[in-house]
């Protein structure tokens, strides 16, 4: 029985090889001379734990340092989900319902997460060291920026003040020029960006445009329209839609909101200047930006008031 599993195996190696016009001796022979795999090197551990580089003598900027790491861990396995959900061919309610629930309960364990943040670092030292981390601002986070793009329609991030003068055949570059977070460093009488969204925009702007393209058909809510039309109606699939939305845009948004408020205006300590320099109330709270990302799926009343019940 064991010899034919064997066998078994090894036929099904030579077909892979064979697929791709390689020799399975030498592969075998690789396999051979290759070393055992160890914990620390599949996870690549020493060089994970050598990233974190402190500013400051201050100890709890470590904590603030290792936290926004483990957070750009998170979102980089969110937009693997969004990116299974995109590139899935024949989607049924059950796939697309069990991958939202994924990366919905990565949201939340960032929303909990805020904990470490709110509670793990002393304010006095908090208030000291991000004073050198200006302009940097932790709206430069390119992978959010790139999950809402995987996320929805160009329509419902643009700034709500200019969404009636876009739609789908405006060009991909005055839709970047108008989304909603360019309020957070962009004067819109003048033109004139801040230092801190010049830089952002200069670092990844490319990598966002391209990105708006490559979504602009296979986003999430588009996959949502192209199933047909009796999985559109699941209603698990409904619920898992709008857990998602109200999860990232109200619900995480409102923690990490009420954590900068706890440091940065009832603190004392400071002017209540963002370290980027944004009108850092306005941007984050839900019901100023209205970021929705499925409209279509809520009801007029909640649309009207969204996020309007949510104290700071």
């Amino acid at each position: 029985m064991t010899n034919t599993r064997h066998e078994t195996i090894l036929n099904q190696i030579d077909l892979k090889f064979k697929a791709i016009n390689q020799k399975t001796e030498t592969q075998l022979e690789g396999l051979f001379w290759s070393k055992p795999i160890t914990y620390w090197d599949y996870i690549q551990t020493d060089a994970l734990l050598s990233l974190q580089t402190q500013r400051t003598t201050l100890p709890d900027e470590m904590v603030f340092i290792m936290y926004h790491q483990v957070n750009e861990l998170i979102f980089k396995m969110i937009l693997w989900e969004m990116r299974q959900i995109s590139y899935s061919e024949n989607s049924s309610a059950s796939f697309f319902s069990e991958r939202l629930e994924r990366i919905t309960r990565y949201f939340e364990m960032l929303t909990t997460s805020f904990e470490i943040m709110e509670n793990g670092m002393e304010v006095e030292q908090y208030m000291k060291f991000r004073n050198t981390l200006t302009p940097a601002s932790g709206f430069q986070s390119a992978q959010y920026r790139l999950i809402e793009f995987c996320a929805t329609d160009l329509i419902n991030l643009i700034d709500y003040r200019y969404r009636d003068s876009i739609d789908r055949t405006t060009s991909y570059e005055f839709a970047f020029d108008h989304l909603y977070w360019q309020a957070a460093g962009k004067n819109y009488t003048t033109g004139k960006k801040s230092f801190f969204l010049e830089e952002f925009e200069r670092k990844y702007k490319n990598v966002f445009l391209s990105h708006m393209q490559e979504y602009n058909t296979i986003n999430i809510w588009q996959k949502f329209q192209q199933l047909p039309l009796d999985e559109q109606k699941n209603q698990e699939l409904i619920k898992a839609m709008r857990h998602f939305d109200h999860t990232v845009n109200i619900t995480w948004v409102m923690q990490h909101l009420n954590v900068a408020m706890k440091y940065i205006d009832h603190s004392g300590i400071g002017d209540g200047a963002a370290t980027g320099g944004s009108d850092w109330k306005k941007y984050m709270h839900p019901k100023y930006q209205r970021r929705i990302f499925f409209p279509e799926l809520w009801s007029t009343d909640e649309l009207t008031n969204w996020g309007e019940s949510e104290k700071l």
